[in-house]
């Protein structure tokens, strides 16, 4: 996509003759991805990272929601690498037996000193035509993207530090160590937290406007035993699907354990399970200890915690960190973008890292693309993606304050839980209806008309109805940590919204607070059929009936709808 000369100058200038159209900072998931798109659809770009590949990150749980953003961006666009990620299976199949399989989100509440009781276990999962996820292996996954990229043009360079930034009305340029620079005509910084463009323009918040605080430990470990053994529970306090089979999180007063096994299924080759502790810092500050010891530490207050990993020996370093939040004032202007985990960061819970940031990718691809043939690279232009990417982190504030207030009040926890699942769900539901009327039709205007919403950010953000109820599960959790109300009264408060709102289906349990573990079997799903034909409400008969008698159809002929 190169431009024409300035009439008026005939010698090149940095906009007339750069060397790259796009310069994209980071050569992790993010970068690789938006790389391999820009040049897939004709953009010279240059990936520039200091570090190489394959290299440790974490991320590694997956979501339906996920995986339908995957595939749109991968039918938008036409790179094919990117739908791999979309399933266990192609993950295997196409990049290597390294990763796990994930068929639920299970949640399980501890007391210190005590077992942690059978009926305080939530879990929550989605049909497996709807749930083919993993458990992402990111040295793997990130490097076959990277490769992905480099195929389709990018050019890299690696082992780059990127010393200073420089943004001019022309065009864009990275400055070296040693003095060298690479020219664009934009400039996308998707390298996380030590963003060398928020530095330059200072654009962190300082404080961080998030309300959420938490701290980390993270490695990968061997011979960690899984949850269903080191549980003292009965066969019938089990949940349906064992607890291995998911990405597991052990729940406690302000904080939560992961552990999200690589090595829960015969097809994987990978013993290791990526392995953390999350936790409010104002109640649980650094210790001094090393992290591994701090995390021994802490497993021991939770007797089956500490079953889990007693036998478990790290194969990295641990990482500590101080508190994970920070914030961005703005993440476009003029040529460039702050993209995903370098505008801002909130906490591994609920797994939205990935999806946010393939929903901030859709966002920016075409707009860049259109802004290269145009030459219009105005922060107007792209004013909708810092909207979106704001509004992504400011929902997820929202929700992981509220389950960080909620986690020692198991009531509580599992509306805030449903409202999530629920949520989350039914925004899936949105996102398969408008890619399959893109596919037949090949119209993007349909998927352009997704970002026509009014809760930019938030997963279901065109239902005025959830948004209300999503404002009040915020509001209830806020009031009880000012001590206004008890965890009962704002957990009843909760039901009552659940239990009255007509467009919650009836069947999967979303609205019971009985039904702890959320999994839609057969009879559940013909119950929520019934419903569909007797009592939804127009537009969700016409969101997920249609959704699901596509899914039945394709389902009858063989085929995969995801």
């Amino acid at each position: 996509m190169r431009q024409e000369q300035d009439p008026e100058n005939k010698s090149p200038t940095l906009l007339n003759n750069p060397e790259h159209d796009v310069i994209i900072l980071g050569a992790g998931i993010a970068g690789s991805i938006l790389g391999a798109i820009l040049a897939r659809n004709g953009a010279r770009v240059v990936i520039v990272d200091a570090g190489s590949h394959p290299r440790f990150a974490v991320g590694e749980s997956m979501i339906p929601y996920t995986l339908l953003g995957l595939r749109i961006l991968s039918e938008r666009y036409g790179v094919p690498e990117i739908a791999t990620l979309s399933s266990y299976k192609d993950c295997n199949r196409d990049i290597g037996t390294s990763f796990g399989q994930k068929r639920h989100f299970g949640f399980l509440r501890h007391t210190e000193g005590n077992e942690p009781n059978p009926r305080e276990g939530t879990q929550f999962s989605t049909p497996g035509i709807l749930n083919r996820s993993g458990h992402l292996f990111r040295q793997d996954t990130d490097a076959y993207l990277f490769n992905a990229a480099v195929r389709y043009g990018c050019t890299t360079r690696l082992g780059f530090r990127v010393e200073d930034v420089d943004i001019a009305d022309d065009g864009v340029a990275v400055i070296g160590g040693d003095g060298t620079e690479i020219r664009g005509r934009y400039l996308v910084d998707a390298s996380g937290f030590r963003s060398p463009l928020a530095e330059k323009l200072d654009l962190r918040e300082n404080p961080c406007r998030f309300a959420h605080h938490s701290r980390s430990l993270f490695t990968h470990m061997i011979d960690v035993k899984s949850t269903d053994e080191v549980l003292r529970h009965a066969k019938a306090e089990r949940p349906p699907i064992p607890w291995n089979s998911g990405t597991m999180h052990h729940t406690f007063d302000r904080g939560w354990f992961w552990a999200i096994p690589f090595n829960n299924h015969p097809g994987s080759k990978n013993p290791l399970v990526s392995v953390g502790l999350t936790m409010d810092p104002r109640k649980y500050p650094k210790t001094g200890l090393s992290p591994g010891d701090e995390f021994r530490e802490f497993a021991s207050r939770f007797p089956a915690v500490e079953r889990q990993f007693s036998s478990a020996k790290s194969v990295r370093p641990w990482i500590s960190t101080d508190r994970l939040q920070y914030s961005s004032r703005h993440s476009v202007g003029a040529r460039w973008c702050l993209m995903s985990h370098a505008a801002g960061f909130l906490d591994p819970l609920f797994s939205r890292g990935i999806s946010n940031t393939v929903e901030v990718i859709n966002a920016l691809s075409w707009r860049l693309l259109d802004a290269l043939r145009t030459n219009d690279f105005s922060a107007e232009k792209f004013e909708y993606v810092s909207t979106l990417e704001q509004g992504l982190l400011d929902y997820n504030d929202k929700l992981v304050n509220s389950a960080f207030i909620s986690f020692d009040h198991y009531e509580l926890w599992t509306a805030v839980f449903r409202i999530w699942s629920f949520g989350s769900v039914v925004g899936g539901f949105r996102l398969q209806r408008a890619l399959s009327q893109f596919r037949r039709t090949g119209n993007v205007d349909i998927l352009k008309k997704l970002e026509d919403v009014p809760n930019v950010g938030l997963w279901w953000p065109d239902h005025a109805e959830y948004g209300k109820l999503f404002d009040s599960m915020v509001d209830q959790c806020q009031r009880f940590e000012k001590q206004e109300i008890s965890s009962a009264t704002a957990a009843d408060e909760l039901y009552r919204q659940l239990e009255g709102a007509d467009y919650i289906p009836k069947g999967p349990g979303f609205a019971d607070r009985n039904v702890h573990f959320l999994r839609p079997s057969p009879a559940k799903l013909a119950r929520m059929g019934i419903w569909l034909a007797r009592e939804a409400p127009a537009d969700i008969k016409d969101m997920i009936g249609g959704v699901a008698i596509e899914m039945a159809k394709t389902g009858a002929r063989g085929r995969r709808l995801f």
